[in-house]
């Protein structure tokens, strides 16, 4: 009986892995600066938590969203929730 080769299969080029960088592993800070004031980000959002709980009677869960818009000419943060104006307060 004759003996059976064994095929090999070809070898495809090893692909390339793509270096993927782990957004959520990078630690970043904004910080506003103006005149002479500084403010940074965790304090907004903290101030906006409690306007929403204390001010407003809400829940921390109810925020899917968060948008700020900082006027420093204005001294002002305008805050909207789930898409949806709120209110605003001074900086």
């Amino acid at each position: 009986m004759p003996a059976k080769k064994k095929e090999t299969a070809a070898k495809a080029p090893a692909a390339r892995k793509a270096k993927v960088v782990n957004t959520s592993a990078v630690k970043a800070s904004v910080v506003l600066q103006y005149s002479d004031k500084s403010v940074t980000y965790d304090e907004l959002t903290e101030r906006v938590k409690q306007i929403w709980t204390k001010d407003l009677g809400k829940k921390i869960v109810d925020i899917d969203t968060l948008d700020l818009y900082i006027k420093p000419e204005e001294n002002k943060v305008y805050f909207v929730v789930n898409n949806e104006p709120v209110g605003d307060f001074d900086l």
